[in-house]
């Protein structure tokens, strides 16, 4: 299946990379040994030279690739909430500052080509784009306080439904 090229992107194959670069940014998406991309026509084609030993590779490359052709042109975000008496959420000096319930305040850098604003105290939105350092960073924020069962406190996705425990009874 093709990956289309919308208008104002270019993809260029050489030295194992296929870079694509759109006009939010620039991304470079590694390929295995045995896979090609070919590019004619609007269209990317990703090319195994085996396809009984390398299929499942060329479907990752062309998923990775149609993300990044997805990243250069719209970008990806992702939403968290702080749920929490007395949680809060900051960014300054290219670090999110993040008051969870801890006996000290966390500070996350914000790696390059991410961009963090907190529209709230108990709001993050993260940016950017590259779909896999977005939903990293996200992650990583999430797993210094995971939703617990019984409250539910705790960072969360915006999307995400936590189910509470019913409490321990006599």
């Amino acid at each position: 299946m093709p990956v289309v090229i919308p208008a104002g992107v270019q993809i260029t194959s050489a030295n194992g990379a296929v870079t694509v670069k759109g006009a939010k940014a620039s991304l470079t998406v590694a390929l295995p040994s045995d896979i090609k991309v070919d590019v004619a026509n609007g269209e990317a084609v990703v090319n195994a030279e085996s396809i009984k030993t390398n299929a499942m590779q060329a479907g990752t490359v062309r998923a990775l690739l149609s993300n990044a052709v997805e990243g250069v042109t719209k970008g990806y975000e992702r939403k968290l909430q702080l749920v929490g008496v007395g949680y809060r959420a900051a960014v300054a000096n290219n670090k999110v500052n993040l008051q969870v319930g801890l006996s000290h305040p966390v500070e996350h850098p914000i790696p390059a080509g991410i961009s963090v604003v907190c529209p709230t105290q108990t709001d993050i939105v993260i940016t950017g784009a590259s779909k896999h350092m977005v939903g990293q960073l996200a992650a990583q924020l999430r797993a210094y306080r995971p939703p617990e069962p019984y409250k539910g406190k705790g960072v969360r996705y915006s999307d995400e439904k936590v189910v509470l425990k019913e409490a321990k009874k006599k």
